[in-house]
């Protein structure tokens, strides 16, 4: 049903091949003015889109994203002075 999916930042010479960076996968969005490209594939095939990827002579620099393996449940601490204000009703 779900398909895992991780970004690619791929960063151009020229924006010409555009269309041709579609077979590797989903063109997220495109950066006219510092010439890269995001683009999304799937999870199991990332290794080798980067290798294929770094073969072409119009490619810069590949760069794999790292979301999904952040932890994105976040927590907050409350000062503790801040919690006596808040018993007082100050």
């Amino acid at each position: 049903m779900y398909e895992k999916r991780q970004g690619i930042v791929i960063w151009l010479h020229s924006l010409k091949q555009i269309k041709m960076l579609r077979k590797f996968g989903n063109v997220h969005y495109v950066s006219k003015k510092l010439k890269y490209v995001v683009l999304y594939c799937d999870m199991e095939a990332v290794e080798k889109t980067i290798e294929k990827l770094n073969t072409y002579s119009f490619v810069k620099q590949v760069e794999p994203s790292y979301k999904p393996f952040l932890k994105m449940e976040f927590e907050s601490k409350v000062d503790k002075a801040k919690e006596y204000d808040y018993k007082l009703g100050i």
